[in-house]
């Protein structure tokens, strides 16, 4: 242990900034600095030391004491409640209570830019690192939205909400929040899928971390350098297969980046719990790997053991660090590894695949929500698809899932009332032997058909799902042909982004002459066919897995289960209204997101303590109250 006076630490540490505001200040009595676990000389462990230090500095006003039973914040204790969604308090947002005002405003998690009060530019040497002007934070949200729309390009605008995350977290998603329904296709889908592709060209300040095989065996120690310590969720990628995009390698980064950003303005989930990462093995992409700007490991993709090994010791030092209780999100892996890392680690950490299962729950949630439109039950409707990935797949297996429970019927039973085409036809049981493993539970006895449109003619569903990745499969005559035999064809294009979707809201609309249920992964505009005007649903997975990580969390679930993903799909199918049904919409609009992901989150903490997996105890008497008390607020705090 080595016991230093604060003031000759900081002042010989060449902090002049710091040592000055200290001579200005009620002397702190002597800090003891502790190696840290590692014992590496140079990294030291000082804040929970210090924390202790300033709680006997009260009468000096440097510490916000804080209610741990109020200040729930995500479900992660929060220390100083800078991040608690509790009523306004003044705070100090720092462990030392010194700071120099050029350091604080380059601090993106507590600068306010202009909103910074003229006592508070006092009291933290902000005096002329600032024009003279102070403004509220509402009058900062206007004037950055009022300059967000004057680029044309969708990709400045991405670059401008990044810049905007970099510089000031708090403002970031306060303009998220209060624009979601404009902001959101600019984050995530479609202009994230750009970002991606132009990610080595477009980054500036690395965001989340890169583990590649030459950490190899170092990964908990590569864990460790990320600053915060309590999270909550990781959202994961190997690049294999980014949207509909294929394999864009490291430059992946840009959806689970994306992603955790919506756990927070839409679920409500403390930035400071996150952590986006990307698994970097390389990639056959060969235009990435020609590029000179490409940032990833130069090489093929590795396979077989080499990657398992990887990722296996990535799993154990995430449980090792984080603990039991940390949700890992997969994303974008190819359907050769999405099956085989759900199924290994499903029953040993908790994990969630937003591709195979929040693509299941949100789509669930419209066919449930279309039954008002259409009548009848699930088990009365016939499904079929276009692909059989994971997302193909997955959404298959949740709607026989529910079909199950509402009518008690085998599951084997249910599944026949779901077909599945990928790139060879339709799915047979005379192809038995060549199917991969997840396709197999649905090949049923039917002479084999070779495309869509004559798959369509044969089965007559009453539901058309695309799940493909390829645009435009969706033809003229398919659609007729729906239109032909249903009053009112369900028409799903699901792919993403945009130039990826079966089919675009117009055609869909056109020429099923007006009586299409229309739902798409994209966004698409309002259409106006024959005098009526049409407002095409997005089954967006935005709807589900903010509210859904938001569930696990405040519940302290240490596994997720199939029936919770039947719970969110039944909350949020419950948030369409009759306005919404007139307008042939299936979903919500996003801008009651907040509150259809709270009530997501109760249904999901719900069956987790019905089903005993849940470990926070007792459970709340109202589940809907306490997800909402939990969730993280961006309004700017007031600094002593």
């Amino acid at each position: 242990m080595i016991s230093l006076n604060s003031n000759s630490f900081l002042s010989n540490s060449g902090f002049s900034g710091i040592s000055r505001s200290v001579s200005q200040r009620k002397v702190l009595p002597p800090v003891v600095l502790a190696l840290g676990s590692n014992g590496r000389a140079g990294e030291l462990n000082v804040s929970a030391v210090m924390e202790s230090t300033l709680k006997e500095l009260r009468d000096g006003n440097t510490v916000l004491e804080v209610d741990s039973k109020s200040a729930v914040s995500g479900g992660v204790r929060d220390v100083h409640g800078e991040d608690a969604a509790t009523e306004d308090q003044i705070v100090t947002p720092w462990t030392i209570s010194v700071a120099s005002g050029y350091s604080l405003l380059r601090n993106p998690h507590h600068n306010k830019g202009l909103a910074f009060t003229e006592k508070e530019r006092d009291h933290h040497y902000l005096r002329g690192l600032l024009p003279p002007s102070v403004v509220s934070q509402d009058l900062q949200v206007k004037k950055l939205m009022a300059n967000i729309r004057q680029y044309t390009v969708p990709l400045q605008k991405y670059m401008a909400m990044m810049d905007l995350q970099e510089r000031n977290e708090k403002l970031f998603y306060k303009l998220l929040m209060d624009n979601v329904e404009e902001l959101l296709p600019v984050v995530y889908t479609p202009t994230v899928g750009e970002a991606c592709q132009k990610y080595g060209s477009i980054l500036r300040r690395p965001q989340g971390l890169f583990i590649s095989l030459n950490e190899k065996g170092k990964i908990l120690e590569v864990l460790k350098n990320w600053p915060e310590k309590n999270i909550q969720v990781i959202v994961v990628t190997d690049g294999e297969r980014i949207l509909g995009l294929g394999d864009l390698g490291c430059q992946g980064m840009g959806i689970p980046v994306g992603k955790l950003s919506l756990y927070t303005a839409l679920g409500g989930v403390r930035p400071s719990a996150c952590l986006p990462v990307t698994i970097d093995v390389g990639t056959n992409n060969q235009k990435l790997l020609d590029d000179e700007f490409y940032i990833g490991l130069r090489q093929k993709r590795a396979t077989g053991q080499e990657y398992a090994e990887l990722i296996h010791e990535f799993m154990c030092a995430v449980k090792q660090n984080y603990g039991e209780k940390v949700l890992v999100q997969f994303e974008d892996f190819a359907n050769h590894n999405a099956f085989d890392l759900l199924a290994r680690y499903g029953t040993t950490h908790l994990v969630f695949n937003d591709d195979i299962q929040g693509t299941a729950s949100v789509v669930l949630a419209g066919l449930i929500s279309a039954l008002n439109l259409v009548g009848g039950t699930l088990a009365e409707h016939t499904f079929l698809f276009l692909g059989a990935g994971e997302a193909g797949t997955g959404i298959a297996e949740l709607i026989a899932l529910e079909m199950s429970k509402q009518t008690q019927a085998p599951l084997e039973e249910t599944r026949k009332k779901i077909w599945l085409v990928d790139s060879k036809g339709l799915i047979v049981s005379s192809r038995m032997d060549s199917l991969q493993h997840f396709k197999k539970p649905w090949a049923h006895e039917h002479e084999p058909i070779k495309n869509l449109v004559d798959a369509v003619k044969a089965i007559k569903p009453t539901v058309l799902i695309g799940s493909s990745g390829v645009g435009r499969t969706f033809t003229k005559e398919v659609v007729e042909a729906m239109a032909s035999f249903n009053e009112k064809p369900i028409i799903l294009a699901l792919s993403n982004p945009t130039s990826q979707s079966e089919c675009t809201a117009e055609e869909a609309y056109t020429w099923s002459e007006g009586r299409a249920i229309f739902a798409s992964g994209s966004p698409f505009d309002p259409v106006e066919y024959n005098g009526k005007v049409f407002v095409p649903g997005q089954s967006n997975n935005a709807y589900i897995f903010p509210g859904f990580g938001l569930g696990l969390i405040i519940s302290g679930a240490i596994r997720v289960h199939d029936d919770m993903l039947l719970a969110a799909s039944e909350a949020l199918a419950k948030q369409a209204t009759q306005e919404n049904f007139d307008k042939g919409m299936i979903y919500p609009p996003f801008s009651n997101i907040r509150k259809i992901s709270a009530h997501i989150a109760a249904n999901v903490a719900a069956k987790a303590y019905e089903l005993g997996l849940a470990t926070r105890l007792p459970q709340p008497e109202n589940l809907v109250e306490y997800a909402e008390n939990c969730m993280y607020s961006p309004v700017y705090r007031s600094f002593r």
